[in-house]
């Protein structure tokens, strides 16, 4: 038997030498076992996924292109392919596999029930997943490396107020099961839309909200994700608002942008906060973004959160920028690079390398 010795090994005219990609793994003295599993699923991770979105312009004012940046790595975001409908849709995502649902289509803008799903590593079109089990649209999703979960929004009639959590099994297709109820609810009002969700790799948080009528929220909401239950009380962001995003590490989540209405305007904030996702109470401040905005799509890897897009005083106003924070300190946002195009919508981001991921 000879040793196969990967050190000796270069190309034909010597200038280069051993070249390995993906996730390889080594045994014993001589031993070596080359990557297994589709290929789609090897590799590096670090991307952040933005799906969908509200666009200004004319009716239908929505996208169905995907879009997606490299978090460790500053720059614009790159065409990925395209989800079914013009819509934005609520997103979440394991390791490998990005999952989007529910939000409102294309003219006559019905509300939708489908979800999809992708393969982050590579590129193109998004795949039939299964249905919600409410159709509603403006509502946030988060997960750990296994579990997505879907809360709140707005249904098809009045529009009807939807207090529903529902789950999907991230490495599986088929339908979403019940999960439980949100905690804070108003049935008087329109339900609970326009806030955004994120993890560590046990609690899903949720943050804001607008409640109709003129009312916006602060309240603050966790979850055990593995454990299937109505969500608790948290405490409170320092600024009432909807339109925020949200993203985390394993230990602490940042909430960005946001609007409220005090007449005769809405007023958008650039108002960063962030809490310590394993201990209970208010959020602090971490610092600002560059500029007022709301409705941003939000995401992140263990070290960076990302804040895209949004739009200031109303929807023609919308932006393309991308910024980024270091969870680990405290400050203001620093500029990232552009989204293909202009865009707002909160909830529609997700990453494979999330805080939730681990």
């Amino acid at each position: 038997m000879s040793d196969f010795r990967i050190d000796k090994i270069t190309n034909r005219d010597g200038s280069a030498g051993t070249q390995i990609a993906g996730i390889s793994t080594f045994s014993g003295t001589s031993g070596m076992q080359l990557p297994s599993g589709p290929t789609e699923y090897r590799g590096g991770r670090g991307r952040g996924v933005f799906v969908g979105g509200y666009v200004p312009g004319s009716a239908p004012n929505r996208t169905n292109v995907i879009q997606y940046i490299e978090i460790a790595t500053a720059g614009d975001a790159i065409d990925f392919g395209d989800i079914s409908n013009q819509c934005q849709p609520a997103s979440c995502a394991s390791s490998t596999r990005g999952v989007s649902g529910g939000s409102s289509g294309a003219s006559p803008y019905p509300i939708l029930q489908n979800i999809e799903y992708i393969t982050i590593s590579s590129q193109g079109g998004a795949s039939d997943f299964g249905d919600l089990t409410v159709a509603r649209r403006s509502f946030p999703a988060l997960s750990d490396s296994t579990r997505g979960v879907f809360a709140g929004g707005v249904g098809p009639s009045s529009p009807l107020p939807v207090n529903t959590m529902d789950y999907v099994t991230i490495a599986s297709t088929g339908n979403a099961t019940d999960y439980g109820d949100l905690l804070q609810y108003n049935s008087n009002r329109r339900g609970r839309r326009g806030f955004d969700g994120c993890s560590s790799p046990t609690r899903g948080i949720w943050a804001g909200a607008y409640e109709g009528s003129s009312t916006f929220s602060n309240y603050i909401e966790y979850v055990t994700i593995q454990t299937r239950g109505d969500s608790k009380d948290f405490g409170d962001l320092t600024v009432a608002r909807s339109g925020a995003g949200a993203a985390a590490s394993s230990t602490r989540a940042v909430f960005g942008g946001g609007e409220t209405w005090s007449s005769p305007a809405y007023t958008e904030f650039d108002t960063i906060d962030y809490i310590t996702i394993a201990t209970l109470g208010n959020a602090t401040d971490f610092g600002n973004l560059g500029g007022n905005r709301a409705f941003v799509k939000a995401t992140g890897s263990q070290t960076r959160g990302i804040v895209a897009g949004g739009y200031l005083d109303n929807p023609t106003r919308v932006r393309d920028n991308i910024e980024y924070i270091t969870f680990s300190s405290t400050g203001d946002a620093t500029d990232f690079g552009n989204l293909t195009a202009s865009q707002y919508g909160t909830g529609n981001a997700c990453s494979d390398s999330h805080g939730g991921i681990g």
